[in-house]
């Protein structure tokens, strides 16, 4: 029973904003103050420069990583495992620490599904990679990318418990997406 603690150690970890932290630390602005508001590995790349946003990015990704393989290495049940990646991916987006306004959580919530399965967390960040490649709009690549992980992760995972721990979190994803999906709609 003790186990399902990861849980709220999930939603505390993803509540540290790597962005702010990392800028704080870099002397850079504030990112919520900057750019598009987001404390994100995106907006921090825009006027901090990729040394501040990698960084980020990779803060980030451990944030989601960590509650996950902690789980899988005391050995807690897939449900409570997926439920500590969900956490930190909301704890991302509603973070206790800076009321409740946070990123977007494509990168914790990448960081999730790299603690599921490395190989499916490598295919949804390669996604991911491509798509920002190609089409060199960011919230483009993190939507299609989200629509794409649940197929990778009915493909890839054994756990039909981290399945549904990766459709929760890529739902999230796009719903954080909603006015850039808007946006992109309206060209």
């Amino acid at each position: 029973m003790w186990m399902w603690l990861l849980v709220p150690v999930g939603y505390l970890i993803g509540s540290v904003s790597a962005a702010i932290i990392i800028c704080r630390c870099l002397r850079l602005p504030d990112p919520r103050d900057q750019g598009s508001g987001n404390p994100g590995a995106t907006n921090v790349l825009r006027y901090g420069g990729k040394k501040a946003a990698g960084l980020t990015l990779f803060a980030d990704l451990l944030k989601g990583a960590i509650p996950v393989v902690m789980g899988i290495a005391l050995g807690a049940s897939d449900e409570i495992v997926a439920a500590a990646g969900a956490a930190a991916f909301l704890g991302h987006v509603f973070p206790v620490f800076y009321g409740f306004k946070g990123g977007k959580g494509v990168s914790t919530g990448c960081g999730a599904f790299f603690g599921f399965d490395f190989f499916f967390g490598l295919s949804v960040f390669g996604s991911w990679v491509v798509l920002a490649k190609i089409n060199r709009i960011s919230s483009l690549s993190s939507v299609i990318t989200a629509c794409l992980s649940p197929l990778y992760a009915y493909l890839i995972l054994e756990s039909p418990t981290y399945v549904v721990g990766s459709v929760f979190i890529s739902v999230g994803v796009l719903m954080t997406h909603r006015s850039n999906i808007q946006r992109l709609l309206a060209g």
